[in-house]
């Protein structure tokens, strides 16, 4: 079995105008490696700022061309995961972890 590092499978916040319209409803929004899954998302969230996730959300953004100044370019897919926590409880992504 391999170890599971909970700090790898948490890359960055997705702080966009809805994802911040979500936080009135206890919903974070994190974008997660690809080869995650609902079960290590859930583990790795508590453990880092100890709060308590009642579900997990998850969300595959393709990859997709877009024409930039006249030329193609591809951006490039990711994962984000919407995580729901426990009512009264919340994470400030301001502070860093």
């Amino acid at each position: 079995m391999y170890k599971i590092h909970f700090y790898d499978k948490i890359l960055s916040p997705v702080v966009t105008e809805k994802s911040t319209n979500m936080s009135e409803q206890n919903k974070v929004v994190f974008k997660v490696p690809n080869s995650s899954n609902k079960k290590i998302i859930k583990k790795s969230v508590e453990k880092i700022f100890k709060v308590n996730v009642t579900k997990v959300n998850i969300i595959n953004k393709n990859s997709r061309i877009k024409i930039s100044r006249g030329r193609k370019v591809k951006v490039k897919g990711f994962k984000k995961a919407i995580i729901t926590l426990k009512k009264g409880q919340s994470i400030d992504l301001t502070t860093g972890i």
